[in-house]
């Protein structure tokens, strides 16, 4: 497979799975912790409205994160895609998205939950991306 198909297969896999981590399996919990549930229908309605340039944004950076694991997975020979994915991860991920929820204004009550599910999601994310840049590499 050409690498710039299987990073833009990749990226288009780490979308969904993103959608499926933070809708149908954390969607709920996602909502009470950003106070979601307790906008009004309409408040939900209209902020729902304005994901599509977020999601947008969202799904560039997933690009480019893509395009940089691909470059990087090469210069690990005597590492798996996923050995590569998972030290990116504990390396850079971990630490930002950690950094983010506790100095970005996250109630204390929420501050575990909340790393626990963007860290699983930007590593379940990260093993797909490895997953489909392997049949390329």
């Amino acid at each position: 497979m050409n690498l710039t198909v299987a990073i833009l297969l990749a990226s288009v896999a780490e979308f969904i799975v993103g959608a499926i981590w933070y809708m149908p399996l954390f969607g709920t919990l996602w909502g009470k912790i950003h106070g979601f549930e307790s906008l009004s229908k309409a408040d939900q309605k209209a902020a729902q409205k304005q994901m599509g340039p977020m999601l947008a944004v969202q799904f560039l950076g997933t690009v480019v994160t893509t395009i940089v694991l691909a470059k990087v997975i090469p210069a690990f020979p005597n590492y798996s895609v996923f050995e590569v994915a998972a030290l990116v991860w504990v390396g850079f991920f971990v630490p930002a998205q950690v950094s983010a929820v506790m100095f970005g204004g996250t109630e204390s009550k929420w501050v575990i939950k909340k790393i626990l599910i963007m860290t699983g999601g930007s590593l379940a994310c990260l093993l797909v991306a490895a997953a489909v840049l392997q049949l390329s590499l």
